[in-house]
């Protein structure tokens, strides 16, 4: 024990009196990697640049409707010529509403979604974009406002002349689409709602007192309006699809299919399957029957309902409405949740354009192949030259473009 006490003791004041201890000398590279804040100049992590970006997973809000060998460029071309305008239609109509058609400009920009403008953007920006449209001017109180130009609001005159001049067959759109509603009845929030759809003037319901003889408005216990049909009318109870049977049958045969299954061991041909088709497709439905009493599954049913949404279509200025539109319609028109399938299963007569949580229908007969309306309402015209001129900058109008 002796020798292990003196052999620690030694040790003990060797390492007190060590020479090395006593006068420390700093090693630079020893102290870099002792030191508690890293000093290095590598670059540990991969910018974020030369990162591979992680594509996103397709949900229905992203996922197209078509596939690119199905895909028709004109009906999808106008979805984005709607996109550009967006700002414009909403603003214009908006605007119209207001006091001496004006609006505080510090008020527009906290409106984004009235005036259709992504939040969080400046308003100004989009003002810029159509200058033959609006205009920006200081006011008594030293305030911006927003208002329409002198030549925007001719425009506006002219078009009002428009609604003076087709309110008789607007009014007979609306009793059209009361004869094909469930009860013959109709909220008139939602006609308000779609009258840029239909063409319908702003103050329609200031208008329907005009016609007792068509319309009842009905006040709700929760102080809802409802627009009701007073009279039936059966020369207006034919629908488009009936009156193109009358004039070209074999066209009206061809506008929808219904197939019919059968097995393969049939080995039947072409022709012989098109007729076989025919015994379900055959007869049509008419939208203007009672759809209530058919059984919600059945084939007569969805027959009902596709031809429903046929005459829907051609009820609009643009034979084309989005799913917002319908869905707004729905429990009038007796539609169900899979209206999506069932229109993609007409591909004859329906195109769907845009996304699978937000797209639009179209109806392809109302179109030529160069994706233009054949029977243009006077309403589509006005809004194709509203289009022109707010693409236009100041100093390109002259006087022979004012005129035409």
């Amino acid at each position: 024990m002796a020798w292990r006490l003196f052999l620690s003791k030694s040790t003990s004041s060797k390492t007190l009196t060590s020479p090395l201890l006593q006068n420390p000398t700093p090693n630079p590279f020893l102290s870099l990697f002792s030191s508690h804040f890293s000093t290095s100049f590598l670059v540990t992590k991969t910018p974020k640049k030369h990162k591979k970006k992680r594509e996103k997973p397709e949900s229905p809000r992203t996922r197209l409707v078509q596939h690119p060998s199905t895909r028709i460029p004109q009906f999808e071309s106008l979805l984005e010529r709607d996109s550009y305008f967006r700002f414009l239609t909403k603003s214009k109509q908006f605007l119209s509403q207001q006091p001496e058609r004006i609006l505080r400009l510090d008020d527009a920009g906290k409106l984004h979604q009235e005036l259709g403008f992504p939040r969080g953007r400046k308003i100004h920006r989009f003002l810029q974009r159509h200058p033959l449209i609006f205009q920006t001017y200081r006011h008594t109180d030293n305030k911006l406002w927003v208002g329409f130009t002198d030549f925007m609001e001719e425009l506006l005159e002219e078009e009002k002349e428009i609604m003076d001049s087709m309110e008789s067959d607007r009014v007979n759109k609306v009793r059209k689409l009361l004869m094909m509603s469930k009860n013959k009845r109709i909220p008139l929030s939602k006609i308000h709602h779609c009258r840029l759809l239909l063409g319908i003037p702003d103050d329609f319901r200031d208008r329907v007192a005009k016609y007792p003889d068509y319309f009842r408005i009905v006040v709700e216990s929760d102080g809802k309006r409802i627009l009701e049909l007073v009279n039936w009318d059966p020369s207006l109870a034919v629908s488009k699809l009936e009156k193109e049977f009358m004039v070209n049958e074999e066209k009206a045969k061809r506008a929808f299919k219904f197939p019919v299954k059968h097995g393969k061991d049939l080995d039947l041909e072409v022709e012989d399957t098109r007729r076989l088709n025919l015994l379900n497709t055959l007869p049509l439905v008419s939208p203007y029957s009672d759809g209530e009493r058919l059984e919600l599954w059945s084939l007569e049913a969805e027959k009902y309902r596709v031809g429903i949404l046929h005459e829907f279509l051609s009820l609009t200025l643009e034979k084309r409405a989005s799913i917002h539109h319908i869905v707004e319609f729905k429990e009038e028109l007796c539609l169900t949740k899979h209206t999506y399938d069932m229109l993609k299963k007409q591909p004859r007569t329906f195109y769907l354009a845009g996304t699978e949580m937000n797209w639009v229908v179209f109806l392809k007969d109302a179109y030529d192949e160069n994706g233009g309306l054949i029977d243009k309402d006077s309403q589509v015209i006005f809004n194709e030259k509203l289009y022109k001129y707010a693409q236009m900058k100041e100093g390109e109008l002259d006087s022979s473009v004012r005129k035409s």
